[in-house]
């Protein structure tokens, strides 16, 4: 499905070629701190069929506790967060923030990664699948 999405100000678009199944939750702690959630709702594409639009976003590159470096893509205006990636860009895969998607209405997250890190008094989501870690 074609998405389309931009940042709490506008400044940046984007737009993607999504598959409803890669759209999912991830309960690991660097999500948590980052989306100042208890979770964050992630949308896997491919990046060859992700084109940013307008802006120029800034990049926070963090270690995940799995050892991977990860590029964390913001506004710098608003803050809102985007997406991420590899810190290199190698593996392929944007991870796109679900609050900026504009169809997000449309979407069912399919999936839970990092459940071992889920918040113990957060309900079950119905229907989806649950890993301890990432997928392996």
């Amino acid at each position: 499905m074609k998405i389309t999405g931009a940042c709490h100000c506008g400044d940046i678009t984007y737009e993607a070629e999504l598959d409803p199944a890669r759209f999912g939750i991830c309960h690991c702690t660097d999500c948590q701190v980052t989306s100042a959630s208890a979770f964050r709702t992630i949308a896997v594409v491919k990046q060859a069929e992700f084109r940013l639009l307008s802006g120029t976003p800034k990049t926070y590159v963090k270690e995940a506790e799995s050892g991977n470096r990860r590029a964390l893509t913001f506004c710098s205006t608003c803050g809102a967060g985007l997406w991420a990636t590899d810190e290199k860009g190698e593996s392929g895969i944007v991870n796109l923030r679900a609050g900026t998607i504009t169809e997000r209405r449309d979407l069912t997250p399919r999936y839970e990664i990092w459940c071992s890190s889920a918040m113990p008094w957060l309900a079950r989501f119905d229907g989806t699948e649950r890993h301890d870690k990432g997928f392996t």
